[in-house]
């Protein structure tokens, strides 16, 4: 009889393995043969319609050796801590606060996460419009306040932040759901025995509810940290990267770089060099997981 349990489990695996294949097929398709094909183009000096002139590293000598690039990835890095930090930081109050409604939180749930539903061009170019100084809702409520008219897009000090605003009101919903789901999936008992024990409700959120939301929470930041490294459509969509290069991150100027450039080739340099910086945030967070599983 164990025999014979033995072969069925192994049965319904492989029927099971089977129902990967397609997606497996998908994936090599969609991504592991572009990174490849970036990968050996990357060693080429190629530009549309020109013949293939294989440099080695070259290609990576100078993109490494760019200022732009640094200046891009800077960016990109600046973007991303920022934007992450305030979205964690919103995400979690608005979630401890709906969790405590009662009546209304199905309402309040549906209102945050309207914004989310919408693309970030669309969300870009209605955000680029309402900041515009001269024809822009926020502008007119600023001059109505007696507050002057700012070129929070046009402003080399202030493009950057308005566009972190822009993305945490876009995707704060994400942070937020997660974590609310969180939340609620916590058990009861440990909560309830600090509340016996005196513990007051920060203290019981602080001390209990927390640590328990962790490894939610290490979720949410290594979503959130990709999403935002690969930022491009409200970049792209508000201020091109400017003014000058101040908002310019890795794949806008990749963008440009293929597209407006033509040079193919150093575009693909940069995303691999990009890809592999990609791969070391989230091999740290795996590495960051797998140390706190191991010191509970």
């Amino acid at each position: 009889m164990t025999a014979i349990a033995g072969v069925s489990a192994r049965s319904r695996s492989d029927r099971g393995g089977r129902f990967l294949v397609p997606l497996v097929a998908v994936m090599a398709l969609t991504s592991i043969y572009p990174a490849v094909y970036s990968l050996i183009y990357s060693l080429f000096d190629w530009n549309w319609g020109q013949r293939l002139n294989f440099v080695g590293l070259a290609n990576y000598v100078d993109v490494l050796a760019s200022d732009r690039f640094r200046t891009a990835l800077v960016n990109t890095v600046v973007f991303t801590v920022s934007a992450v930090s305030v979205e964690l930081l919103l995400g979690l109050g608005l979630a401890v606060a709906v969790n405590r409604v009662g009546r209304g939180g199905g309402f309040v749930r549906t209102l945050l996460l309207l914004p989310l539903m919408v693309s970030g061009i669309i969300v870009s170019v209605a955000w680029k419009i309402l900041l515009d100084p001269t024809v822009g809702l926020v502008g007119y409520g600023a001059e109505v306040l007696g507050f002057p008219r700012l070129g929070f897009l046009g402003d080399p000090g202030m493009a950057m932040g308005s566009i972190v605003l822009i993305d945490t009101w876009w995707q704060t919903a994400f942070v937020f759901i997660v974590l609310a789901a969180g939340l609620r999936a916590l058990p009861a008992e440990p909560l309830e025995a600090a509340e016996v024990d005196g513990a007051s409700a920060w203290q019981r959120f602080r001390y209990v509810a927390l640590p328990l939301l962790r490894p939610v929470i290490l979720i949410v930041l290594l979503f959130r940290t990709i999403d935002c490294m690969k930022v491009f459509a409200i970049i792209f969509g508000t201020t091109g990267g400017g003014p000058l290069t101040t908002t310019e991150s890795v794949q806008v100027l990749a963008y440009r770089t293929a597209f407006k450039q033509l040079n193919m080739s150093v575009s693909m340099t940069m995303m691999v060099i990009f890809t592999v910086i990609v791969l070391g945030i989230v091999l740290a967070y795996q590495r960051l997981g797998a140390g706190r599983e191991l010191t509970r």
